[in-house]
């Protein structure tokens, strides 16, 4: 069997993530407490316990489900998960930060700490109001590609995600992406929805973002991964630190390439996928992009329970 791990991102978020396994796993606690000490405040006690509106900015939530994503993975390394299975690993966005630390490529204090720039440095790029995102359902992406051109028209209108195939993202300007929504309405769109979202995420207004994560990442040590990394940028696996190193920079204002790269995993003789932390979003992404690939959510003891009876069940046959 050949596997796959797969890290969400930002959207995937709630109250109370990672506090059943803590509970039943003092090794997954351990990973809060050292993202806590990383960040000198308790970032735990808002995961657990506080406002979901604070979880959600975006300075808290991207270490925050980074956290739950690591303590999760660490948990299934100590219960004999059988890392040589393990062919790739992939991250949705901020996700491809916890799957680099899980691949042994940057240690988790200092992805706690670049994640809690990337926030900051995302939220400042833009002025509130300014920006906005919308999700775009029915349209593929040479579609959703020809409306942003016309919307960019009226401002800034790039493609953030594209997501599975019918499901793409644009970001922008407020005015540039509402002439978007209004097109992929006209060109029969089954749905065109408004996100809650702080900030125009992977777009060219993000690009004062990524000039502060290069400086950060200029000084952040950086190894080759254990296992190759998919890249949200190139859609393909990266083994080499200096073009992690590149990507990362590149990531804040480029498309996130999920589909593509859930594609590049299709045609490799990979079984079966596990998703790490909080909820389910990628496992419903990749049915969408290859059914090929049996994707099992993993966020709480059951389910890990489950995805080791799955992984030991397939070795067997």
């Amino acid at each position: 069997m050949q596997t796959v791990l797969l890290f969400p991102g930002q959207g995937s978020q709630a109250i109370g993530m990672g506090k059943e396994i803590v509970e039943n796993f003092p090794c997954a606690k351990d990973i809060f407490d050292r993202v806590d000490e990383a960040l000198e405040e308790k970032l735990s006690t808002l995961i657990w316990d506080g406002d979901i509106n604070e979880l959600t900015l975006t300075k808290n939530v991207q270490p925050a489900l980074m956290a739950t994503s690591m303590a999760v993975f660490q948990v299934i390394m100590s219960e004999g998960y059988g890392m040589s299975s393990t062919k790739y690993m992939a991250g949705h966005s901020l996700g491809e930060y916890s799957a680099l630390c899980a691949a042994g490529s940057v240690s988790l204090e200092d992805t706690t700490k670049l994640l809690r720039l990337r926030g900051e440095a995302m939220q400042q790029a833009v002025n509130i109001g300014e920006g906005k995102m919308a999700a775009i359902l029915g349209l593929d992406i040479a579609e959703v590609r020809e409306i942003s051109e016309r919307a960019s028209k009226d401002g800034v209108c790039d493609i953030a995600n594209d997501n599975d195939p019918k499901q793409v993202v644009v970001s922008g300007q407020k005015e540039a992406v509402s002439m978007a929504m209004e097109l992929a309405t006209d060109k029969g769109a089954r749905r065109v929805v408004e996100l809650t979202v702080s900030a125009p995420f992977h777009c060219r207004l993000m690009q004062p973002a990524a000039e502060k994560m290069a400086n950060a990442l200029t000084r952040t040590k950086i190894e080759d991964p254990k296992i190759p990394v998919i890249s949200n940028v190139t859609a393909g696996p990266v083994s080499n630190s200096e073009e992690i190193r590149q990507n990362l920079v590149k990531q804040v204002t480029s498309t996130v390439r999920w589909r593509e790269s859930m594609q590049f995993l299709a045609a490799k003789p990979i079984s079966t996928a596990f998703e790490l932390g909080s909820g389910n979003v990628l496992t419903g992404l990749l049915r969408r992009i290859d059914r090929n690939i049996k994707c099992y959510p993993v966020g709480n003891t059951s389910q890990v329970k489950a995805a080791l009876e799955k992984m030991e069940s397939d070795y067997e046959n």
